[in-house]
């Protein structure tokens, strides 16, 4: 059965192996696919000598990552993205803080089959930066991604203490579709800690606030946007923008047009607006999570992720392990799902071959309802080809 292969040299067997794979959506968490690689290599090569790094570029999966990676989990009862209660985390190691949107606003907070465009509100997300700051957070990675909202990251500002009033003085409506009542913000009140912390909005994504590349032309449809529901949402947000321009002056504008604005429904303009810098996540999350030097341990790194195509070589975790491990002369291999990258396209990537579990399994409904013993297999693969 043939693989896509970038190269067609051989090379010597590699003793040491760097597993830095990101998550299989809804098959396999990056934790799972890391236990899975390792079983399936193990059965070629037993005494193989492997790390485990499991990989995020800010969206979902991210806290998860941190955990792994030794950090500590820290719960926490936040608003989801209809105002109902549930418990989120982030991840503290030290006075670092890993906070993942997608925790406390991500479609994953929302019941089976509802989508709310309108009214999603980012009120946990700022909830939960407040409990990083409570915990003695001097730097926050903050991971944008995966999110249920488009609403500018008005509910995340609103839980650190501004106030988003409308004409007559009130709060205006959670959600994008309140923001068109919205007359004067009132940023006075923002927790003064944001001041003196490094906030770092780590997004895979680098869309502007509005306009054709905006959260919600691109974006707001995957959240149940209709074709009205995304003009709506656009209008809003610019509006947004312009009162919050009378608040903070030009800078709001310049942000909105930043990359990294439109990230997770806009909540990277709020983020802006708190004074966060904007890195591409999966640089970020290499940093965090000490990739540098298990790299300089290895000498076959593995990667992956649910579907390797176009997106990938756009910010997402394999493009940036990829990357960093070439430029480390380190060769690469990939695990995934479905494969949609000709071996070319990968080797310019930096990723020398990949390994979809179609091949193995042409079965696509069986690849995802059996992905972990698919991937054991493929592993073993690897395992021949390039350990044994």
């Amino acid at each position: 059965m043939q693989v896509a292969d970038a190269a067609v040299n051989d090379t010597r067997p590699a003793r040491r192996v760097l597993i830095a794979a990101d998550k299989f959506r809804g098959s396999l968490t990056a934790v799972q696919v890391a236990e899975r690689v390792t079983r399936g290599l193990r059965r070629v090569v037993p005494d193989l000598e492997v790390e485990a790094l499991p990989v995020a570029d800010g969206g979902d999966g991210t806290v998860d990552a941190a955990v792994a990676a030794g950090f500590e989990r820290r719960g926490v009862r936040v608003a989801g993205p209809l105002g109902q209660e549930v418990t989120a985390a982030f991840a503290l190691r030290g006075d670092t803080a890993v906070v993942e949107m997608a925790e406390a606003s991500g479609l994953q907070r929302l019941p089976a089959g509802v989508f709310a465009p309108l009214t999603a509100s980012t009120y946990g997300a700022g909830e939960l930066l407040r409990a990083a700051l409570d915990a003695g957070a001097r730097t926050i990675v903050f991971g944008v991604g995966g999110s249920a909202t488009t609403d500018g990251g008005a509910g995340m500002l609103s839980a650190l203490g501004a106030r988003l009033l409308d004409g007559g003085g009130e709060p205006v409506a959670p959600g994008g579709g309140g923001l068109p009542e919205l007359a004067r913000a009132d940023l006075s009140g923002l927790d003064p800690r944001l001041a003196s912390v490094d906030l770092v909005l780590a997004s895979d994504v680098d869309n502007p606030l509005t306009g054709p590349t905006g959260a919600p032309a691109v974006y707001g449809p995957q959240k149940g946007a209709s074709p009205n529901d995304v003009a709506t949402l656009d209008a809003a947000l610019a509006h947004y923008a312009k009162v919050l321009e009378e608040a903070v002056g030009p800078r709001a504008a310049q942000y909105a047009a930043s990359p990294g604005a439109g990230a997770a429904g806009g909540i990277g303009y709020g983020a802006l607006i708190l004074g966060a810098r904007f890195r591409p996540g999966i640089e970020v999350m290499l940093d965090v999570l000490g990739f540098a030097p298990a790299l300089e341990r290895a000498s076959l790194v593995i990667t992956g992720e649910g579907s390797l195509d176009e997106q990938t070589l756009h910010g997402k975790a394999p493009a940036g392990v990829a990357a960093a491990a070439r430029a480390a002369g380190k060769e690469v291999v990939a695990v995934c799902g479905r494969l949609a990258l000709p071996p070319a396209v990968l080797g310019r990537a930096g990723i020398r071959r990949a390994y979809p579990l179609t091949e193995t399994e042409p079965d696509v409904a069986r690849c995802i309802a059996e992905a972990g013993p698919i991937l054991e297999r493929v592993a073993e693969r690897i395992a021949r080809d390039f350990l044994a």
